[in-house]
């Protein structure tokens, strides 16, 4: 398999990245307008504008500037680092149906966040809850692409993302067990589903950093992925520096993916879905598919946090619960057209 095939392969034309690009960023504009507008208290649209420059009055300037736009920014952000980080590892792993959370890599940066909101490194250094979801993430994704060497075959590597999704959440349920505070668990288990609700500048100048140095590493990933495509064989004949490749990827992944979840829990299924949804349109080209599905996925989570704040019935539904509702019956999809295809 060349490139993850797409069940639409074929029924769809490819445009041009620089024109998709523009039309998803254009998307993303319109949802970052809808997601400063939406709220308990209405703000009219002049106001909107003019609190997000803290040129209104203190009250408006405060709910604008200091809990919309940071939920917002966060949506974006964690949205981008899923959809890159799933591109990536798509194409590095000859895989379909990879991406941070099915194979694990989720699951084992929320475990490092865990361990150190438990043993409350992240009260006493907020730096540390970053710097072990990273290490957890870097290290799953070590194991991933060092059995991907040996065997990589989809079925081997879903299993084993299975495998470190249990030992995560089997170690993160014996902290919540072991926990002596009632309160800390209960926070545990709702950061858990992730959500960017009730976030600050703080987590914002947190996760910014990292998430951007994330990203750029999987952005220069773009050229070299091409060249794997052909085989690694032949792309070491021709001259690509596969060992570089690896870095970058399980840097970029690490970075980018452990600072998100340690901002926002876990957020499922983005980093599948829209490499997907967007592969057909650039015509499978692992290179024209990273800063796509970039945008996309910031696309993609700010919608769906967005679709959290409308639907009233009850508590906030969890960010990452809706993204899991939508994601679970793709990836059945997914499988199931692959196995079709393989038959």
């Amino acid at each position: 398999m060349t490139h993850p095939s797409h069940p639409a392969a074929g029924l769809i034309r490819p445009v041009r990245q620089s024109s998709l690009c523009v039309g998803l960023l254009l998307l993303l504009g319109a949802l970052m307008l809808a997601s400063l507008n939406f709220g308990y208290v209405d703000i009219d649209q002049s106001d909107l504008i003019r609190a997000a420059f803290g040129l209104s009055d203190p009250s408006t300037n405060m709910i604008v500037q200091q809990l919309r736009m940071p939920r917002m920014l966060l949506a974006v952000m964690v949205g981008m680092s899923l959809g890159a980080s799933g591109a990536v590892l798509q194409g590095l792993l000859h895989n379909p149906l990879a991406e941070p959370g099915t194979l694990g890599i989720t699951g084992a940066a929320s475990l490092g966040a865990v361990i150190a909101i438990y043993f409350g490194f992240a009260a006493t250094t907020p730096l540390s809850l970053p710097l072990f979801a990273m290490t957890s993430a870097g290290i799953a994704t070590l194991l991933l692409l060092f059995v991907a060497r040996d065997n990589g075959r989809t079925l081997t590597l879903i299993l084993l993302g299975v495998g470190i999704s249990g030992v995560s959440v089997a170690l993160t349920s014996l902290a919540m067990n072991l926990s002596p505070n009632p309160w800390a668990v209960s926070e545990i288990a709702m950061w858990l589903l992730g959500s960017v609700r009730d976030r600050t500048f703080q987590e914002v100048n947190l996760a910014a950093p990292f998430i951007l140095i994330g990203l750029i590493m999987l952005m220069a990933c773009a050229p070299s992925l091409d060249i794997l495509s052909l085989g690694e064989d032949s792309a070491r004949s021709l001259g690509l520096r596969v060992g570089r490749l690896r870095i970058l990827a399980i840097g970029g992944t690490s970075l980018a993916v452990g600072a998100g979840v340690a901002v926002s829990g876990s957020v499922g299924f983005v980093g599948l879905m829209m490499p997907h949804l967007i592969r057909p349109l650039v015509g499978h080209i692992p290179s024209r598919l990273i800063l796509p599905s970039a945008i996309g996925g910031g696309a993609l989570v700010l919608a769906a946090d967005i679709v959290v704040r409308l639907i009233a019935v009850g508590p906030e539904l969890q960010l990452g619960v809706l993204t899991s509702l939508i994601g679970t019956p793709f990836f059945i999809y997914l499988v199931i057209s692959l196995r079709k295809r393989m038959a």
